[in-house]
């Protein structure tokens, strides 16, 4: 995609490129107007080397032998034509060509058939071509293989998650199946049974009025696990009446309305425990706010578990519930007295020992705490301090009746709450050690193939390299025999007498560290000459020796020729 920061990139890189070509060409001593074309020429080649990478590195092979200001561009195209050019194989034989192509120009513009200037002019274009591509084909599969990986660990997460959460539900649907198959039913006989002892004529009015109470907690109790069912069903309200059982069916409308959840509906239970017989005081204090729903539901459940472990562990004593509206949040405490002497506490009283755990992980959530201990009176006292914001300093929101609630793991759960982005636009959270089969072998894979790619580029550029290095020393070597070493008949057609002048112009000049050491054993020179010895062509008897040609001159005159064998 071409963006605008993209556009002024590749405009300044071609307008780099081309300063670079006029400055080149301006070193290598050319003229105006060839300056200018080749400046213009490199920065149009430049912005189109994205989109004709092979065609641009061609070009820029074939003009660079020609014109030293292309150097830069092939540097530049090689890069791209690395990463953008389809196919290993195509890849492959456009660089084949552009460097074959440099080559050969190279040694046709600089020197024809030297072998001098093909040794300098063939590492030079390998260097300048082969190498960026190489790496630059490494980097962009590196960089495909990232982002395939990374759509790939995102996917995953995508479908962990939809796994996780159909198990979840799966579950909750099972929970709730069981608490409607079983409780519900063992609260239904005890609202048939009380509804069928409330009218019995045998029991008398204080009687009829405790099976009352009775009755209306059972159907309060009914209503309180069809919203429970509800929510682990689906995450929404209880359905229905149809979904009711049929004896609550039976019942009035007014007797079917569930009692208020929150900090309304603790007056209810103030009233339902003192129709049962308990002597209970409601105290508030401080101006009422408003909380959040959460934190209205959690002052709920902590009056009515302590009224709850009070009715439990301490019959007939005193209770008192009070609310108390502070300045930053809302403390609600329910306390007891010692339970009368004359009251059985040593009763069997079912308790599942969870209520306090639960209420203290409920209050935590939304960022309050709770305190249940002894009093000094020999009582108990269960305080919950609730705050009026969310943990996140959010002011207090009333959500539509069919909203989820949400799912919460445990504190040592290992799906605990991560303040990290959507799914898949987070940093990856799948290590090497725990990725799935498929996602090991798809990375096992392309990491094969990968490093065999490289790893085949890289050898045949060593072997590219070593069989340059064998041809440029073969070449440096047939160099230097040429200036010093002749023919037997080239020694024997040097006649004693001839001029120096004519005598040096038939024989090489013998400059070359292969004729450094071929006067050991070598007959004296006559005096006041100057020799010139060369190597024979010929081979030696033995291979501690080496058969030489010497040739002497005095006063412009050739006055000596002798043939020996030097020692090696």
């Amino acid at each position: 995609m071409w963006t605008p920061w993209r556009i002024v990139g590749e405009l300044l890189l071609s307008t780099v490129i081309g300063l670079l070509a006029a400055g080149a060409e301006a070193l290598a001593d050319s003229g105006p107007l060839q300056i200018g074309a080749v400046a213009v020429a490199a920065k149009l080649l430049t912005l189109l080397r994205r989109v004709l990478p092979a065609t641009v590195l061609l070009l820029a092979a074939v003009g660079m032998p020609v014109f030293a200001g292309l150097s830069p561009l092939v540097l530049v195209a090689a890069w791209s034509a690395g990463r953008r050019i389809d196919g290993v194989g195509k890849a492959a034989g456009t660089f084949t060509v552009a460097y074959v192509l440099t080559l050969g120009l190279t040694v046709l513009y600089e020197a024809p058939g030297s072998p001098a200037a093909f040794a300098v002019a063939a590492p030079l274009p390998l260097v300048m071509m082969v190498v960026p591509g190489l790496i630059s084909r490494y980097w962009s599969q590196r960089r495909a293989l990232e982002g395939t990986l990374r759509e790939y660990n995102a996917q995953l997460l995508r479908e962990r998650a939809m796994i996780a959460g159909q198990a979840r539900m799966r579950e909750r649907q099972r929970i709730a199946q069981d608490m409607h198959d079983s409780l519900g039913h063992q609260l239904t006989l005890i609202a048939v049974h009380t509804g069928a002892l409330e009218v019995d004529r045998e029991l008398t009015g204080r009687q009829r009025e405790a099976v009352g109470v009775l009755r209306e907690a059972s159907v309060a109790a009914m209503h309180e696990l069809r919203e429970v069912v509800g929510l682990l069903r689906d995450g929404t309200e209880a359905p229905g009446q149809d979904g009711a059982p049929h004896a609550l069916k039976a019942m009035g409308e007014e007797e079917a309305t569930a009692p208020s959840r929150g900090v309304a509906g603790i007056e209810g239970l103030v009233e339902a425990s003192r129709g049962a017989g308990a002597a209970v005081e409601l105290r508030r204090s401080g101006e009422p706010r408003p909380l959040a729903p959460t934190a209205d539901h959690a002052a709920y459940r902590v009056a009515q578990e302590g009224l709850t472990n009070a009715h439990k562990h301490a019959p007939g004593a005193s209770i008192t519930i009070e609310l108390r509206y502070e300045p930053d949040a809302l403390v609600v405490e329910v306390a007891n007295g010692p339970a009368p002497e004359t009251t059985d506490t040593g009763r069997s009283v079912v308790s599942g020992g969870q209520g306090l755990t639960g209420l203290g992980e409920r209050t935590r959530l939304i960022g309050g705490m709770v305190h249940a201990g002894p009093t000094a009176d020999g009582g108990f006292r269960l305080a919950g301090v609730l705050p009026y914001t969310s943990p996140e300093g959010g002011a207090p929101r009333h959500p539509s009746p069919n909203a989820a609630t949400p799912f919460v793991g445990p504190p040592d759960d290992v799906r605990r709450q991560n303040p990290a982005g959507a799914l898949g636009e987070g940093d990856p959270v799948i290590d090497r050690d725990g990725l799935p089969k498929e996602l090991a072998k798809a990375m096992s894979r392309d990491k094969r193939r990968s490093g065999i790619a490289i790893g085949c580029g890289l050898a045949a550029l060593i072997g590219l390299l070593v069989v340059i290095a064998v041809v440029i020393g073969v070449a440096f070597l047939i160099s230097e025999m040429d200036k010093g070493m002749i023919e037997p008949k080239q020694y024997d057609a040097m006649q004693v007498g001839r001029s120096e002048a004519e005598v040096r112009e038939k024989l090489p000049h013998g400059n070359t560290f292969l004729t450094d050491d071929l006067d050991k054993g070598a007959p004296p020179e006559p005096k006041g000459a100057e020799c010139l010895t060369l190597m024979s062509s010929e081979t030696s008897s033995s291979w501690d020796k080496e058969p030489v040609f010497r040739f002497c001159f005095k006063d412009g005159k050739l006055i000596e020729k002798k043939s020996f064998e030097a020692q090696n």
